[in-house]
């Protein structure tokens, strides 16, 4: 059994990434610049955005992070990503989410300029994603291909199976790994809580990649000797034993499962550092996309 270590991995792309932005500099061409908006103060969408803003500093880019209140209206939200549109010092940005319940998280999302939209949620990203195009892969499927071509693991006429339909990991993670090329060519099947049968399925399968919230959902009996497990998945639970109050839970019962498995991803230290990662490398591609217009 191999662990998929998205922490390594993530440092090694964001060296790479240091790198560009160092020959960008000597080149005398502007650095990459990403933003990132923040409604209210949730806990753990501070820590990521704030992941973010180091990541940055890390590789070179500069960063523009938008406090807003939680109170904020829709319309106020809305006159900032058209601000942010329009300023053509920011390559990218992204709107952290969740958003209050008094803002239409879709309509901020469309409001967003797709060459900007280095989350890559825009629809006209994900109809590109679909139809092979170029486009803003969204990060977090982004790194979890990132993993699969660096560990060379082969997807090629191989069953994966994805456990998840949100639009940000489940659905662009099945059109992606049946897409033509590496990491691809592979046979998706695309499931979720109200399949039936599931573990008859997931036990077919090569590779599993599971995105569904619900702590070690996953288990021995549900997987094949040698399948390959990608698990998105990270809850806090509770655990008065632990130093802080609760540990962080997988999707995937890793104890067990790894027994099985060729290659797993650990939570925390799989897909989650990869995330940040990916974001970046949209965010350079955008840099170079509009290079020649700055």
């Amino acid at each position: 059994m191999i662990i998929l270590d998205g922490k390594k991995t993530s440092n090694d792309i964001k060296d790479e990434i240091a790198v560009e932005v160092t020959k960008m500099k000597q080149r005398g061409e502007k650095i990459p610049h990403l933003a990132a908006i923040i409604v209210g103060s949730d806990g753990a969408s501070l820590t990521y955005v704030n992941s973010k803003v180091q990541a940055c500093k890390k590789v070179g880019f500069e960063s523009s992070l938008y406090r807003m209140s939680s109170t904020i209206s829709e319309l106020e939200l809305m006159a900032k990503i058209k601000e942010l549109n329009e300023n053509d010092d920011i390559d990218g940005f992204i709107v952290q989410l969740p958003l209050p319940p008094q803002i239409d998280t879709q309509k901020v999302l469309m409001a967003v300029d797709p060459e900007k939209d280095v989350d890559g949620f825009h629809p006209t990203n994900f109809g590109k994603m679909s139809l092979d195009m170029s486009s803003f892969i969204p990060a977090t499927p982004f790194g979890i291909l990132e993993l699969l071509e660096r560990y060379d693991i082969p997807t090629k006429g191989k069953h994966t199976v994805v456990i998840g339909r949100s639009h940000i990991v489940g659905r662009p993670m099945s059109i992606l790994m049946g897409r033509s090329g590496f990491p691809g060519n592979s046979t998706v099947t695309l499931t979720h809580e109200f399949t039936k049968n599931i573990t008859q399925i997931t036990s077919q399968a090569d590779i599993i990649i599971i995105a569904v919230g619900i702590p070690d959902f996953l288990k021995a009996e549900m997987i094949k000797d040698d399948a390959v497990v990608i698990d998105v998945g990270i809850t806090r639970v509770p655990d008065e034993n632990a130093e802080r109050g609760y540990v962080l839970k997988g999707d995937v019962d890793f104890d067990n499962v790894s027994k099985r498995a060729s290659y797993i991803t650990p939570v925390p230290g799989g897909v989650g550092p990869m995330t940040v990662s990916m974001l970046l490398k949209n965010t350079l591609l955008a840099r170079e996309n509009h290079r020649g217009k700055i």
